[in-house]
């Protein structure tokens, strides 16, 4: 393999209600820093059925060119079919990096064409470089529990690719004036190629944790001590109006289900404001909300990791700072509602 043969920035532009989905939008962003720094253009491949007009959303967004496979082949999501055209374009113009958002698609995809392509692939990225000169990604991300930040190297093969979690790079925001180059692609793929088959679309019906979209969390960690002592932190969080989160401790000790883990073997978060109550703020958690516009962190450690993180910090135990908060927050609402507007 001649290296320097590939060139160029990479973006797998997955969909999501009808348009571009956001993790997508956020590593256009990621890419276009990597791309300007390297010299090199930034690219997205759009594939699936009556998507060329999102073409448009990622140049504004940032690429300077997509790549389009606009099929009915493409409808629904299935493995081969994707990677196929995925591989198909990256024998063809040869990138040197390609990136994915590691939903449950973009980390399927991935794997699917690192696997076909011999190439290598970090998953769960947290922190993306690249060195101007020689053209290596430096990938970065939790290792041995979230205990280390290890950064990951593909020397010899390319395309070099990552999945990233969404929320934790930022979008650029949209600039309605850039012009860009859309690439039409036809591929040789017919139904009868594809080994799958979409049979139904089946859609959960139930209520889910949506962490992720919340304004507000508040999350609990093993400071406190119990099952019965987090319920302290619905109280808070029903009281403002907030989401409830939790550590990996706290989920691990089975005080809440899984769906509300913030950090690296989680969800990712970008709330307007976080309170992290009893949460010592090991790496792992940290990259999975240190993206928040205002953190608070309550904790009887002066010495915790969350205080180098957080932007307000209350060392006390959370047993009595809480109540107090609670009492404070509850008589300004009473207040609100008492003269019918904000206090």
């Amino acid at each position: 393999m001649n290296l320097q043969d590939y060139r160029g920035v990479w973006v797998f532009l997955e969909q999501k209600d009808s348009g571009i989905a956001p993790v997508s939008l956020e590593l256009l962003g990621a890419g276009r820093k990597l791309a300007d720094k390297r010299g090199v253009p930034l690219a997205g491949v759009l594939i699936g059925e009556g998507v060329k007009h999102l073409a448009q959303t990622a140049i504004h967004f940032g690429a300077d060119i997509v790549y389009v496979y606009d099929d009915p082949i493409f409808r629904d999501y299935r493995t081969e079919s994707f990677m196929r055209a995925v591989i198909e374009a990256v024998q063809k113009y040869k990138p040197e990096i390609f990136l994915y958002g590691a939903t449950s698609t973009g980390k399927d995809l991935a794997s699917a064409v690192a696997t076909d392509l011999a190439t290598g692939l970090t998953a769960d990225t947290t922190l993306l470089d690249v060195d101007a000169e020689t053209g290596l990604l430096e990938a970065s991300r939790p290792a041995f529990g979230g205990n280390i930040m290890a950064t990951i190297l593909c020397k010899k093969d390319r395309p070099q690719m990552a999945t990233v979690r969404p929320k934790v790079m930022k979008a650029m925001p949209p600039d309605y004036s850039r012009t860009g180059e859309i690439v039409e692609e036809r591929i040789a793929l017919r139904e009868e190629d594809i080994r799958t088959k979409v049979l139904k679309i089946v859609r959960e019906s139930r209520a889910k944790v949506r962490l992720d979209d919340a304004d507000i969390i508040v999350a609990g960690g093993k400071g406190l001590g119990s099952k019965n002592g987090f319920q302290l932190i619905h109280q808070f969080a029903e009281v403002i109006g907030a989401t409830v989160g939790a550590s990996r401790d706290a989920v691990e000790a089975g005080w809440i289900e899984h769906p509300h883990q913030v950090g690296q073997t989680g969800v990712t978060v970008t709330p307007k404001i976080y309170f992290a109550i009893g949460i010592s703020g090991a790496i792992q958690h940290l990259v999975g909300m240190q993206n928040s516009g205002l953190i608070i962190a309550i904790n009887k450690d002066p010495d915790a990791p969350i205080f180098q993180a957080c932007h307000y910090g209350i060392v006390g135990d959370a047993f009595e700072v809480v109540p107090i908060l609670i009492e404070e927050f509850q008589r300004v609402l009473d207040r609100e509602v008492q003269y019918g507007g904000k206090v």
